[in-house]
C-alpha cells in the first residue's frame, strides 16, 4: 500500500497527442539571431569580467544588430511567433539590461561604492520593467518610453568613448564613475516614461526613397568611420533628446492656447460686468 502510494504521488502525467495532430516546432531563422543577440550579451557579461571593455560595448552593439534583424526576418518571412516574442525579451533583458548594467559597474561605477551598484541595478530593473510593458502591446509605428536597444546602445557607446580616452580596463576616475553613472540613470528613467518615440519599425525598407538618402546614407557610414565611439554616441544621444523635445514642443501650443483662452474668458466677464454696471 505504502509503495503504491509512493509510486502514485511520484508519477509524472504525461499529455497524449490528438490522433492526427502535427508536431509543434519553432522557427529556425528568426530565432537563430535572437539566440546570436543572447550569445552577444553573453560575451559582454564575460568581457567586463575580463577588463576588455571595448569588446563588451562591442557586443552590445552587435546584439543590436542582431535584435533588429530577428524581428524583421520574422516579420518579411512571415515566421512571427508567440515563442519567438517570449525569448526575444528574455534575450534582451539579459544583452540589453544586464550585460550593459554589469558593463558600467565593473568599468567605473565600482569606483562609487555602493552608490555604483544601486545605479546599475536600477538600470536593470528599468530595462526589465520596459520589455514588461511592451510585451504588454505594442504598436508598429512609435515607442512608448526609449526602447532597451537604444538605451543600451547610449550606455556601451559612452563606455567605448570612455575606453578610448583613458584605454583598455578598468578605469579609477570617480569623475567617469559619475558621469556614466548619470548616462545610466537618464537612460533609465526615458525607458520607464510615457513619452513617445519614432519606432524603427515604420520606415518601410521595401518602400521608394529619394535619392538623397543614399548620398546622406553613405556620408553617415564616413562620419562613422572617422570616429566609430564619438559618432555612434551621438546618434543615440539625438535619438534618446529627440523624446522629451517633440514633448516639450507638444505642450508648448496647448499652454498658450490654454492661456489665451484664459485671458479671452477674463475678457468676457470682465464685459459682462461692465454692461451689468452700465444697466
Amino acid at each position: 500500500m505504502a509503495a503504491g502510494r509512493w509510486r502514485s504521488l511520484l508519477k509524472v502525467p504525461t499529455q497524449a497527442r490528438q490522433p492526427g495532430a502535427k508536431r509543434r516546432g519553432i522557427y529556425l531563422l528568426p530565432n537563430l539571431l535572437t539566440t546570436g543577440s543572447l550569445f552577444a550579451g553573453f560575451y559582454t557579461i564575460i568581457a567586463s569580467v575580463d577588463g576588455n571593455f571595448e569588446a563588451a560595448s562591442l557586443a552590445v552593439l552587435a546584439a543590436m544588430v542582431l535584435d533588429f534583424a530577428d524581428g524583421r526576418v520574422a516579420r518579411y518571412t512571415h515566421t512571427e511567433s508567440e515563442f519567438g516574442a517570449e525569448y526575444d525579451s528574455l534575450s534582451d533583458m539579459v544583452s540589453f539590461g544586464v550585460a550593459p548594467g554589469l558593463m558600467v559597474f565593473m568599468y567605473a561605477a565600482s569606483n562609487l561604492g555602493q552608490l555604483g551598484w544601486v545605479v546599475t541595478f536600477v538600470y536593470v530593473a528599468c530595462v526589465a520593467l520596459r520589455l514588461a510593458r511592451f510585451n504588454l502591446g505594442a504598436t508598429m509605428d512609435y515607442f512608448t518610453g526609449l526602447a532597451s536597444p537604444a538605451g543600451a546602445g547610449l550606455v556601451a557607446s559612452s563606455v567605448w568613448l570612455c575606453v578610448e580616452w583613458t584605454g583598455d580596463g578598468a578605469t579609477d576616475s570617480v569623475l567617469i564613475g559619475l558621469v556614466l553613472s548619470l548616462v545610466v540613470l537618464v537612460a533609465a528613467a526615458l525607458m520607464v516614461s510615457n513619452i513617445a518615440y519614432v519606432s524603427p519599425k515604420a520606415f518601410r525598407l521595401a518602400s521608394r526613397v529619394p535619392f538623397t538618402v543614399l548620398v546622406a546614407v553613405a556620408l553617415a557610414f564616413a562620419l562613422l568611420l572617422l570616429d566609430p565611439p564619438a559618432v555612434l554616441l551621438s546618434i543615440f544621444a539625438l535619438y534618446a533628446a529627440s523624446g522629451p523635445v517633440q514633448w516639450f514642443s507638444n505642450r508648448r501650443p496647448r499652454r498658450a492656447f490654454s492661456s489665451t483662452q484664459k485671458q479671452e474668458s477674463t475678457a468676457d466677464v470682465d464685459q459682462e460686468t461692465s454692461n451689468d454696471s452700465a444697466k
